[in-house]
């Protein structure tokens, strides 16, 4: 044997070495690892098939103990015709989170956009078309019972001005389809936590405002609604001010509301300007932050892997570079800035 002393040592330093890669890695703190260690669901949006190759899979699984289905779980992949349902997708994304002890949140059960057409151009009665919710809320919902943590029951049904949405929903039930949405999922997972989502939404405005009030609506009338996402799609030159986001939180938790940041990512614009990357991060460092410090916060949510996986530079021309990983995998400055947050609120 070459190495008589310490030899069991090297052998096995360079074992590991060679089964996972000498990266940066080795020997750090992860941020689920920290995120565990403070109790926080941490987590991130992600694509069946991506699961099944790695280093997507293992990235995944490694950095988060949260797994978000970004559209499996949506009614135009579920619901593609009347009398179909599928599935595949987002099995595979619960049976991932499973098998590597995480939780999962899924989206959404009641939007505006992503909706076969079929539903979109039907011709509905109010009662028609509350039988049909009522059927996909049941089997979708029914069919995880017990195995979802968290679903996002109705999606975007609020406006800058603060009032309900003149949407598909409103305009062929009225405005009590989120009333019955919240009803309905309750009735088929009553453990699951249900929340309701939103853009822009996030501080102090009109919307804010509307999401508060329509929240303590359906508290009062004893609809089972428990918690409030903030998606938090912001830009590396503006975020609402972690103040208000505080004080958001507050009033929600006031209501005896959960919050969760749901969605987030910090768009720049292309090429990086100089200095970019670090505004992005204090950004990411000032939103975790505050939803560390609220006692309502239970998950933080980053909406893509990495940012080869961003919807961004799909939305928003000219705009990419949002999330906390770079194309390769690499960590950017937001990262670090996660990890430094997590571990000072140990």
């Amino acid at each position: 044997m070459r190495f008589r002393i310490f030899g069991s040592i090297v052998i096995c330093v360079l074992v590991g070495f060679g089964a996972f890669g000498v990266s940066r890695w080795a020997f750090k703190p992860t941020l689920r690892s920290l995120a565990d260690a403070r109790g926080l669901d941490f987590g991130v949006s992600v694509g069946g098939s991506g699961l099944r190759t790695d280093p997507y899979g293992s990235t995944t699984a490694r950095e988060f103990n949260l797994v978000a289905t970004e559209n499996a779980l949506k009614f135009e992949p579920t619901h593609p015709n009347p009398d179909e349902y599928t599935f595949d997708e987002a099995d595979t994304i619960v049976e991932f989170a499973e098998a590597h002890g995480m939780s999962v949140e899924a989206h959404a059960l009641v939007w505006q956009n992503q909706n076969p057409d079929w539903l979109m151009n039907g011709d509905w009665t109010r009662e028609t078309l509350m039988d049909v919710l009522h059927d996909h809320i049941a089997t979708v919902v029914g069919r995880y019972r017990g195995r979802i943590k968290y679903w996002v029951v109705v999606n975007e049904a609020m406006t800058d001005e603060g009032v309900l949405a003149d949407n598909f929903w409103m305009q062929n039930i009225g405005p009590d389809y989120i009333e019955w949405a919240f009803r309905w999922a309750h009735e088929a997972d009553p453990d699951a936590v249900l929340l309701y989502n939103d853009f822009n939404a996030e501080g102090l405005n009109p919307k804010s405002g509307g999401v508060y009030n329509l929240m303590k609506d359906l508290l009062a009338k004893g609809v089972p609604v428990h918690g409030v996402g903030f998606q938090t799609h912001v830009y590396y030159v503006w975020s609402p001010p972690p103040a208000e986001i505080a004080a958001n939180m507050q009033r929600l938790n006031d209501l005896g509301l959960q919050v969760q940041i749901t969605e987030m990512d910090v768009r720049i614009d292309q090429p990086v300007p100089e200095g970019a990357l670090e505004m992005q991060a204090d950004i990411f460092r000032e939103v975790l932050g505050v939803c560390l410090e609220a006692e309502n916060c239970t998950a933080f949510s980053l909406w893509g892997l990495t940012d080869a996986h961003s919807w961004i530079p799909y939305f928003y021309e000219g705009w990419g570079s949002a999330l906390v990983l770079d194309g390769d995998y690499r960590p950017k400055p937001a990262y670090d800035a996660l990890i430094e947050t997590l571990e000072k609120h140990k």
